[in-house]
């Protein structure tokens, strides 16, 4: 496993959340006097809650523990993290529609990272979160200064590492989405993505940087000519590789993954079924997790010089819902609640010594 993996995980993630709550927090067609008046978001609170997220995210503190080399640590902590960071601004979000958020964030990176044509491609996906959620902040100097800062340290950790580095890093996000497969409406209706949540990966389209399209087998004699050529159906429509992306801090970046696919509808934000939930055994188990103690204080550096708003000194601040309805919302909480009911059992597997 690489433990330089988790600030391009926490930045894509973080992208991908800063997308889902930039389109649910617009207004629709409601006039910015009368946005407060209805109890819709104003243009103005939308800038609010996306600059008190972005800052939080982009913070010195934050970062400066966040490029520290280490493992990539559990869906739990991810989710804890997220959450701390989205309610650092004047919004809130109750469980259900967290679970429904993180899922979102998580099924969007797993379909681009699979997508990636090239392991060193996942740096591109990077940049284009990071240009996106520049522009969220384009009014803000002292924020976009900090975006331009943190991506500088990025492309200092990342822009020279080898192939197989990055190869290496590719892996390990493969291995932290590998079991995720909550389907997505937008996904779905795209035909991208399988009934049972696995997505459907084209075997055509262009080649990777430095590779040669398939179907041709050539053979060299020992003076290095070559001598003979042969000809295979490669089972595919495959292209030349079209030219490189910017690893600058601006440039045109090629690849459209990790670009905002939210933008045009607000049914793309719609999960399909109950929103994954990530239960906690609340019974003492005898096996100890060796990295549960690491998990913690990676949390507390992380989240440590987050501010999160006081949400009892009568001022509740936004509640957003990520759900289409309110029975909607009520039902997955209550599906949530009920998780708990069940009870588990617990099977020694252990050889019985004499």
């Amino acid at each position: 496993m690489s433990l330089k993996t988790l600030p391009i995980l926490v930045m894509n993630l973080g992208g991908e959340m800063l997308y889902v709550l930039d389109q649910r927090l617009k207004a629709p067609n409601i006039p910015l006097d009368k946005s407060q008046t209805a109890g819709l978001w104003s243009e103005d609170d939308r800038k609010k809650v996306m600059s008190d997220i972005i800052g939080t995210m982009f913070n010195k503190p934050f970062m400066e523990e966040l490029l520290k080399p280490q493992d990539v640590y559990s869906h739990r902590a991810m989710r804890t993290l997220l959450t701390r960071i989205a309610h650092s601004s004047i919004m809130r979000l109750n469980a259900a529609s967290m679970d429904k958020l993180y899922d979102l964030t998580i099924m969007a990176f797993k379909y681009q990272v699979q997508l990636c044509a090239r392991p060193r491609d996942v740096l591109l996906v990077t940049f284009n979160h990071i240009d996106a959620i520049r522009m969220f902040v384009r009014h803000n100097p002292m924020l976009s200064n900090q975006v331009d800062e943190a991506q500088r340290q990025l492309i200092e950790m990342y822009k020279y590492l080898t192939d197989g580095e990055f190869q290496l890093i590719r892996q390990t996000l493969l291995v932290f989405l590998q079991d995720m497969h909550i389907k997505v409406s937008v996904f779905l209706r795209e035909n991208l993505q399988n009934c049972d949540g696995r997505f459907v990966l084209d075997s055509s389209g262009p080649v990777p940087q430095g590779s040669d399209v398939p179907g041709l087998i050539r053979l060299f004699n020992s003076k290095g000519r070559e001598v003979k050529r042969y000809e295979f159906p490669s089972c595919g429509s495959y292209t030349s590789h079209v030219r490189e992306g910017s690893f600058d801090m601006s440039g045109d970046r090629v690849t459209r993954l990790g670009t905002n696919i939210y933008s045009e509808s607000a049914e793309n934000t719609q999960t399909t079924g109950a929103p994954r939930m990530f239960k906690q055994n609340t019974q003492a188990t005898t096996v100890p997790n060796l990295l549960a103690k690491e998990e913690l204080n990676l949390l507390a550096k992380l989240i440590g010089s987050m501010e999160v708003r006081d949400t009892q000194s009568g001022n509740p601040g936004f509640c957003v819902n990520l759900f289409a309805t309110d029975k909607e919302e009520e039902e997955a909480g209550t599906a949530s609640e009920t998780n708990g009911m069940y009870s588990i059992i617990h099977i020694q597997a252990t050889e019985q010594l004499a």
